[in-house]
């Protein structure tokens, strides 16, 4: 009988971590276009490309989570709590799936091209209609608090169970092989 794995694949714990902080240089890249008229241009060309490496890195994620073993549990982890961090695992995959999707759309809507690099560029996903686009604008402004806080109470969460209880549940997803 083989003992199960006390630690997420490796696979799944690199993409956690670069997933991270291309989400922390996303979040900040947004605040700064949001309060940077001069280098608004710039941090656009860095944010769109950014966005889809996002996107097809959930995608990625997603399909190995469900094609790999996962640790299970700790068994005194009560059940509330699992339900709670369950729901915040799907929250985020939603949130990280559907804010690049919502920006993607939002710029076809607008008609703006989507320069990942050089003369390659994305192809529109919906037609040119200015409302749809106002109204994607905003979706992807909401989208982008939500992925904020959602961010920040696991970050949150983490340091709880790192810090405070000390039960060494960040062995299950840190970089480095658990004791």
């Amino acid at each position: 009988m083989t003992t199960p794995p006390k630690q997420f694949p490796a696979s799944m714990r690199i993409i956690h971590w670069l997933m991270a902080a291309l989400v922390l240089a996303m979040l900040g890249i947004g605040v700064s276009m949001v309060a940077s008229l001069g280098d608004y241009s710039r941090l656009v060309s860095i944010h769109r490309p950014l966005g889809i490496l996002i996107l097809l890195l959930v995608v990625i994620r997603f399909i190995n989570r469900r094609l790999s073993s996962l640790p299970p549990w700790p068994p005194d982890f009560p059940a509330r709590e699992r339900f709670v961090a369950a729901a915040s695992e799907a929250l985020l995959y939603t949130l990280l799936f559907l804010l690049p999707l919502v920006g993607w759309a939002m710029l076809s809507a607008a008609r703006y091209p989507i320069v990942m690099f050089g003369s390659f560029h994305l192809f529109p996903i919906l037609p040119h209609n200015v409302m749809l686009y106002a109204f994607l604008r905003k979706t992807h402004t909401v989208l982008a608090y939500l992925l904020f806080f959602a961010f920040a109470a696991h970050f949150g969460a983490a340091l709880f169970h790192t810090w405070v209880l000390r039960d060494r549940f960040l062995d299950r997803m840190a970089p480095w092989r658990a004791r």
